[in-house]
């Protein structure tokens, strides 16, 4: 279950850990905010590359703000809730707080009701 890690009303905070797909180490793990608004993950760049996630390519994306950005992005292993997934990772700005996308938890079968600062498993990941 995804326990909230402070007291703000709707924010959702969980564990995860990122590494190069198929690396034993080095890894990158720090509490990610869960963004159900975000299809992606971020990250910044710096902790990306300490642990050798490479660019693959450019995304421009909408941040919630309304403005937009084009940033580079790499695939990584993501380690979370006892989930082994992978996906694709946002080199972030330095200083930027992590963010865990919604796909990540989508593709381990978890979906987060933010109001209620909760999460359930489902019976099974769809394929439909």
């Amino acid at each position: 279950m995804v326990r909230p890690h402070d007291s703000q009303v709707g924010l959702v905070y969980v564990q995860v850990s990122l590494k190069v797909p198929g690396a034993s180490s080095p890894s990158y793990e720090d509490s990610f905010l869960v963004d159900t608004g975000a299809t992606d993950s971020m990250a910044a760049e710096s902790d990306l590359s300490r642990i050798g996630i490479k660019p693959v390519g450019r995304k421009t994306y909408e941040m919630a703000d309304g403005s937009v950005h084009e940033y580079r992005f790499g695939l990584a292993q993501v380690e979370v809730m006892g989930e082994v997934t992978a996906g694709r990772v946002i080199f972030g700005p330095e200083g930027i707080e992590p963010i865990l996308g919604v796909t990540v938890l989508e593709s381990i079968g978890v979906v987060v009701d933010p109001a209620s600062q909760s999460s359930r498993r489902l019976p099974a990941v769809p394929l439909k």
